[in-house]
């Protein structure tokens, strides 16, 4: 099939697309909350011919066109989205499903199930094609990625894969990384008293204050194509909640943006010693990383770190520079290299040895706004993006 036939076949399911999209985007489903998504997915692949489609343990919904020998290969989706908050304060109904001068408007229009729904329509075009695929292709629609990332996590055990594809926001353009995300607490331990006699109490206020001063000068990792680490003091919480008992301890939230190659063990390290030189005489302290406990709609519990991983595919891998090349000739543009300044699920996949890459319609810069919305043209070139992708050895 040449490239105008593509096009063309994937013209005839323009419609369908959308209508899809737009019945995602008016079946609102915040983490923990995706199973009326989830069940749609399921019946848009039975009509789109997968060969198999099932839902693991934890809710996700995974879909399968079986092909050859070759390396298997996932697109990702996450089926949940951040709160929508006020609804007057967006220019259309966030769940709604509106279009409006040729842009979809709403909650998860560009984060991201645009994208999964083109890659719903994806596979089963790929299947229609008729051309034997290289190896298997596996859509999966997952869980709570807005909250860690329970649905990729619990594939990265159950579902092994070799390349991964990513749907987030890229204009679709090809993304190859990111920085990590770990979330750490600095615990401050003192002696609480009553506020109208300080001196007999140790107020861990003084040592968060030291080491909130040194934190802005700490010595920060870099990476050339990904920029520095960085740090951001975000939530503090203090106890005894009150304001005329100086607290017995102070709860330091940070939020740690780190570049690949930059381990969780050597940003506790360091975070340590600065912590040990602001402590004042008897008030102690610790740092760890921050835990989630969730539950899934479908019952399932995960216990695990709030992190991110870092990942990153370099620029000369032959399966990047097959894909650019690919993807090029068939959407007769130039399609660019970069990466994201967002941790993705694509950090769990790659710390568990695939290969991922990046490609998704919409702007990442106006994700979780009241200004979400995607193009449809946009996100009918997706899916053709996605079938080239589908086709690579």
């Amino acid at each position: 099939m040449d490239h105008s036939e593509l096009w063309h076949l994937i013209e005839t399911h323009r419609e369908g697309l959308i209508a899809f999209t737009q019945k995602l985007i008016q079946t609102p489903s915040l983490s923990g909350q995706e199973g009326d998504v989830a069940a749609l997915i399921q019946t848009e692949m039975k009509r789109l011919d997968y060969d198999e489609i099932w839902t693991d343990q934890v809710g996700n919904v995974i879909g399968r066109i079986k092909g050859e020998g070759g390396p298997s290969l996932m697109f990702n989706g996450h089926m949940d989205h951040v709160d929508a908050g006020d609804p007057d304060r967006w220019p259309h109904p966030p769940f709604d499903g509106i279009i409006h001068g040729g842009e979809l408007w709403g909650r998860g229009t560009a984060d991201m199930k645009g994208a999964l729904a083109a890659m719903v329509y994806a596979g089963g075009i790929a299947k229609k094609l008729g051309t034997p695929l290289p190896g298997d292709r596996l859509v999966a629609a997952v869980v709570q990625e807005e909250v860690g990332g329970l649905g990729s996590r619990h594939l990265t055990k159950t579902l092994p894969v070799a390349r991964a594809v990513i749907g987030e926001a890229s204009n679709n353009h090809l993304r190859r990384g990111h920085r990590g995300r770990v979330e750490l607490i600095a615990h401050f331990t003192g002696r609480s008293v009553h506020a109208s006699m300080p001196d007999l109490g140790i107020n861990p206020h003084y040592s968060l204050a030291r080491f909130l001063s040194d934190l802005r000068s700490l010595t920060m990792a870099s990476d050339p194509a990904y920029g520095i680490s960085t740090v951001a003091p975000t939530r503090l919480v203090s106890e005894p909640d009150s304001a005329n008992i100086t607290p017995s301890a102070v709860h330091l939230w940070l939020d740690w943006r780190n570049v690949p190659g930059e381990r969780d063990e050597v940003i506790v390290s360091k975070l340590e010693v600065l912590l040990a030189r602001s402590l004042e005489p008897e008030c102690k302290g610790r740092i760890e990383i921050g835990s989630k406990e969730l539950s899934s709609y479908t019952g399932a519990r995960m216990t695990y770190p709030s992190t991110f991983p870092p990942f990153t595919t370099p620029l000369d891998h032959p399966w990047l520079v097959r894909v650019q090349g690919a993807l090029e000739e068939v959407l007769g543009r130039t399609v660019q290299v970069g990466t994201w300044r967002f941790a993705t699920d694509g950090g769990h996949l790659a710390a568990a040895g695939s290969t991922v890459l990046g490609f998704g319609p919409g702007d990442d810069t106006i994700v979780h706004t009241t200004e979400e919305r995607l193009p449809l043209d946009e996100l009918v070139e997706s899916v053709v993006g996605y079938v080239v992708l589908s086709l690579q050895p």
